[in-house]
């Protein structure tokens, strides 16, 4: 092999090579600024030996200058070994270190490598060697905790790649920020200001107006003694205490915007930089003098996003031509991070917005029931899914107890998801029964696509009849706990999943008594890798007949405290999937609170309707509603009864409220409008509308009920 073509492979332990091996000096002009001429040979003629900036002949390690027996030279290569049998010295030091290790001296850079410039100062092991401790530039002993300056091109190079992994491994703003103040303080800067645009633009968003940067995080080494009233004994780690000017608007064609738009790093002495200080920090405040700031805008994919300030005390070294390219790249990739992170904190936000409007925002209260919810997410990176509840309320005080889960966890499940809650409610509307709701949304599944596939159950309760009437599509089944303390599994025929197609589903009718809780929930509480799905729904089973004893047999537990229990069972593991929880509380409607009447359709009906309720209000005690119950009854029984063919329907329940429904087979529901003068009819429902706390008017399969409520002492 010709001599002449051996590569250079950078490695810490390298040979000595011939002169001819040597590699030449890089063509590209920036490899000056990470290396500079390399020594000649020792001995070539005409060139005398170079040596560091205070080797002086007879001094011990000066070139070509003999070392005593047993010491070991200054600078002199430390091999694997030796570092290793070297006492005290750190476990784990090595290329992946940004510092030298301070229990040995760093190593010479080899001969055949262009030797870098110095990068202000030596290791803190090569300095006590020397001066006996000090700094051999100052004199003085480094102050405790300060940076230990980088020697080499290879320090250099050694902070830039642990920085820029400190900084990337940042989810968030706030995180990348951190990040970056962590990684340069106190390795590369004594302080540091990070200023970011108000407000942050979003991907190819063209902000409008002037540019405003608002100082968002700082740090900086403890400072306890005084350095001449500079900036930097003020910095807390903490932006908002007023040390500078916390907003900053940047003039177009100022000097901070000429620093922005030139996007390379600057020293602080440069004369831009000098007239862009003051209008980022303030006229108020200064930074210490030389080169011992370095102001680096941040650039991202598309514009300037801010700008960041590093500072070195006026006692410290200053900072060097080469600094300007490390900062250079700590502000490209902090820049790059937060518009990365920016786009992701709109993409969560946009999940967030679409899961909670896709989710009631809260739940009805019905009569005679009472219910509690919760969902989670299957991870805080997606918080979007298929799975959701709902809770309808229906004619006849009844309510419609829904709870779903789609196939998957992206942003097209959750559009599937809210099409087919939509669906569901609308179907809920019509007061179809629960099978029959299962079959239309099969239907509304396939018609979205061939592998649109979901599991849904649908219960409706009655709290008049104190029953519950379930449809299962793939669902686990609930689980209902008894006042007792006894908790079962209700046995519902499983059915198909929705979007399965040409399959029947089967609905059941049990028993819902006063007391009792019913239970639905999504295959995310039950299921995981660690367990199948019956086993966690006996676990839950379990879970919740425990939580009842605590309450004893005669008081079942709160409903908000009985979901946290369920959740509680859940282990750090446990959780794979999206988890849509709703808990009903069967209340029911006491025989004794209810009077229910049929009327025939004809003209003394509204005479009858009203000595009925009459006779109702003055059993329940409740005289002080009479006059208003009676004018509000006529008009809605007088408004049946002329168009129906049929009986009508007249209910009262007493609960929290007296609530009066009016039923017909009339399908056409009343509207509200204002009566001229001269019209017979058409004041029923002002009326109403203006003496009932709330009225509506629900379509039936076989007609409508229209019903009102009045509050009670």
């Amino acid at each position: 092999m010709d001599s002449t073509r051996v590569t250079e492979h950078p490695t810490s332990h390298e040979r000595r090579q011939p002169s001819a091996a040597r590699p030449t000096a890089p063509a590209d002009p920036r490899g000056a600024l990470l290396r500079t001429p390399e020594p000649p040979a020792q001995g070539s003629p005409g060139l005398p030996a170079q040596g560091r900036p205070d080797d002086t002949p007879g001094s011990p390690g000066a070139v070509g200058m003999p070392v005593p027996d047993g010491q070991k030279p200054v600078g002199a290569p430390v091999t694997a070994d030796a570092q290793a049998a070297a006492p005290g010295a750190p476990a784990g030091s090595g290329p992946e270190h940004s510092q030298p290790s301070a229990t040995e001296p760093a190593g010479e850079p080899d001969p055949h490598r262009p030797r870098p410039e110095s990068l202000g100062g030596t290791s803190g092991a090569e300095a006590a060697v020397q001066l006996g401790g000090k700094d051999r530039r100052t004199g003085q002993s480094p102050a405790p905790g300060a940076p230990m300056p980088m020697r080499r091109d290879g320090d250099r190079l050694r902070f830039v790649g642990a920085a820029t992994r400190r900084i990337a491994r940042g989810i968030d703003l706030d995180e990348i920020v951190m990040g970056l103040c962590r990684a340069t303080v106190p390795t590369f800067s004594d302080a540091i200001l990070v200023y970011l645009r108000d407000p942050l633009p979003v991907g190819d968003e063209r902000p409008t107006g002037p540019v405003v940067l608002r100082l968002r995080r700082t740090d900086r080494i403890p400072e306890d003694r005084d350095t001449e009233g500079f900036l930097l004994p003020a910095l807390q780690p903490e932006p908002d205490v007023g040390i500078t000017a916390e907003l900053c608007t940047v003039r177009p064609g100022g000097a901070l915007n000429e620093v922005l738009r030139g996007v390379r790093p600057v020293f602080a002495d440069a004369p831009a930089a000098r007239a862009a200080l003051p209008e980022l920090i303030g006229d108020d405040l200064s930074v210490p003098g030389g080169q011992r700031a370095i102001l680096a805008p941040l650039r991202g994919r598309r514009r300037v996003i801010g700008a960041a300030l590093f500072l070195r005390r006026p006692d410290r070294p200053a900072f060097e031509t080469d600094d300007l390219l490390v900062a250079a790249q700590l502000a490209t990739h902090s820049a790059l991070g937060i518009d990365k992170a920016v786009l992701y904190g709109r993409e969560a936000y946009i999940a967030d917005e679409l899961q909670r409007t896709m989710l009631p925002e809260t739940l009805p209260r019905p009569t005679g029931v009472r219910l509690a919810s919760r969902y989670l997410p299957a991870a805080e990176t997606a918080r979007v899914g298929g799975d959701w509840y709902d809770a309808i309320p229906l004619p006849g005080s009844r309510v419609a107890l829904v709870v779903g889960d789609v196939m998957g966890h992206s942003m097209t499940s959750a559009a599937i998801m809210g099409q087919l809650r939509t669906t569901a409610q609308t179907l809920a509307g019509l007061d179809l029964p629960p099978q029959e709701v299962l079959h239309h949304l099969d239907e509304q599944a396939q018609r979205l696509g061939t592998d649109r596939m979901a599991t849904c159950l649908y219960a409706v309760y009655d709290p008049v009849a104190h029953r519950i009437t379930i449809a299962n599509a793939g669902h686990p089944p609930p689980v209902l706990l008894h006042l007792g303390g006894r908790a079962e599994v209700l046995r519902v025929p499983p059915g198909a999943p929705i979007g399965v197609g040409g399959v029947d589903f089967e609905a059941v009718e049990l028993d819902a008594p006063a007391g009792a809780t019913l239970l639905l929930y999504t295959d995310g509480l039950v299921e995981s890798r660690l367990r199948d799905v019956w086993t966690g729904i006996e676990q839950l089973r379990e879970r919740i007949a425990a939580t009842a004893q605590l309450t004893g047999p005669d008081h079942p537990p709160p409903l908000e405290a009985l979901c946290d229990e369920v959740l509680d069972m859940l282990g750090p593991g446990d959780r794979d999937d999206d988890i849509a929880l709703l808990a009903a509380r069967f209340d029911g409607i006491a025989p004794s609170d209810v009077a229910l009447w049929h009327l025939d359709p004809e003209d003394a009906a509204p005479g009858r309707a009203r000595r009925l309720a009459r006779k109702a209000l003055s059993r329940w005690d409740l005289e002080e509603l009479t006059d208003s119950v009676e004018l509000l009854v006529s008009e809605v029984v007088t408004n049946a009864v002329r168009y129906a063919s049929r009986p009508v329907t007249l209910r009262l329940l007493r609960t929290d409220v007296l609530r009066c429904e009016v039923g017909d087979d009339v399908p056409q529901l009343p509207r509200l409008r204002q009566a001229r003068a001269t019209d017979e009819g058409g004041r029923g429902l002002y009326l109403v509308n203006k003496l009932a706390r709330r009225w509506g008017a629900t379509r039936l399969s076989a007609g409508k009920v229209v019903w009102f409520e009045l509050n009670h002492s």
